[in-house]
């Protein structure tokens, strides 16, 4: 049997192909693919995604829609609007993200050289003395994180031997590589010497400025309080993040000891240049180390936030 002639020339603008339009979205604009079809079905494909015709009956292609969220770019590092490629990423934006993180393994693993930071605090006239925890290499140190709070038996004996030369002080400083030794190693310096001169300004006395490697934060109630400081502040490599493989904290206490928590601490962190510059965060621990001495406080009791003008220092 024949099938009707009629039924198999149906007319092809009867049959509707389904749409095949794709988003891509490069540098931050949204581009329609040029294989989108020339008779999309109006219920299935949105009006933004319609193909203009020509004159001639071609399809035209729109101009590129920026982004709503790109502008924002410039105003933070953070992971926004960084385009996609269909449904995935695009390879730029993979491989900058495995470049970050193997920064940020790489910050936590490379070993820490106390010289770049002992060298240039010694130059500009500041005295620095070396000590250890019961922490002795950095594979243990990670591993173990209850050894960095605790000074090694050698360094215990030489605090006490000297004990009537560095004791008794406003503030005890102490430098460690932390979870980032690139951090201290190019953040330490510039804070500390911005910050301790703005110190003795205000009539601080000071002790050496103890270089400690593997140290966690709780080792500066342990140095607190072997030589009775009134105030502990200890300058640590935090934890790298994903585009911040180099961000220094600095965290002090008010009459450090072995009962105080993380509570009794104030914490100044993201110190390096694309987030709160080195200066600045001087600035702002010497407001707030004075805050905490006339208060007789620190950590969650000390309710301050300095004044915009304490941040406004140049570079």
């Amino acid at each position: 049997m024949e099938s009707d002639p009629a039924t198999n020339n149906a007319a092809p603008e009867s049959r509707i192909s389904p749409p095949r339009s794709a988003d891509i979205l490069v540098g931050g604009f949204t581009e329609l693919s040029s294989s989108v079809s020339p008779n999309p079905a109006p219920s299935i494909v949105p009006p933004a995604l319609a193909v203009p015709k020509s004159s001639e009956g071609g399809s035209v292609l729109p101009p590129p829609v920026a982004d709503s969220s790109f502008p924002l770019r410039r105003f933070t590092t953070a992971r926004i609007a960084l385009g996609r490629a269909g449904a995935s990423w695009r390879t730029q934006t993979l491989l900058n993200f495995r470049l970050a993180h193997a920064q940020a393994r790489d910050a936590v693993a490379k070993a820490f050289d106390p010289d770049l930071v002992e060298q240039p605090l010694r130059v500009a006239g500041w005295e620095t003395v070396r000590l250890t925890t019961a922490a002795t290499s950095r594979e243990e140190f990670l591993r173990r994180p209850d050894l960095g709070r605790e000074l090694s038996a050698p360094s215990r004996q030489l605090l006490t031997d000297h004990f009537a030369r560095w004791a008794n002080r406003d503030l005890v400083v102490l430098v460690s590589d932390g979870l980032s030794s690139l951090a201290t190693e190019t953040q330490a310096v510039p804070t500390l010497l911005a910050l301790l001169p703005l110190l003795v300004k205000e009539g601080w006395t000071l002790s050496p400025v103890f270089i400690v490697p593997f140290a966690r934060v709780k080792l500066q109630d342990e140095l607190g309080v072997l030589l009775r400081a009134r105030h502990a502040l200890a300058l640590l490599g935090e934890r790298p993040g994903l585009g911040s493989p180099d961000s220094l904290g600095a965290y002090f206490t008010y009459r450090p000891g072995p009962e105080k928590t993380d509570a009794d601490r104030n914490c100044v962190s993201n110190i390096r240049v694309p987030g709160l510059p080195p200066t600045q965060a001087a600035a702002k621990l010497a407001w707030l180390l004075q805050q905490s001495a006339d208060q007789c406080c620190s950590g969650v009791l000390l309710k301050v936030d300095p004044p915009a003008t304490i941040l406004r220092i140049a570079p």
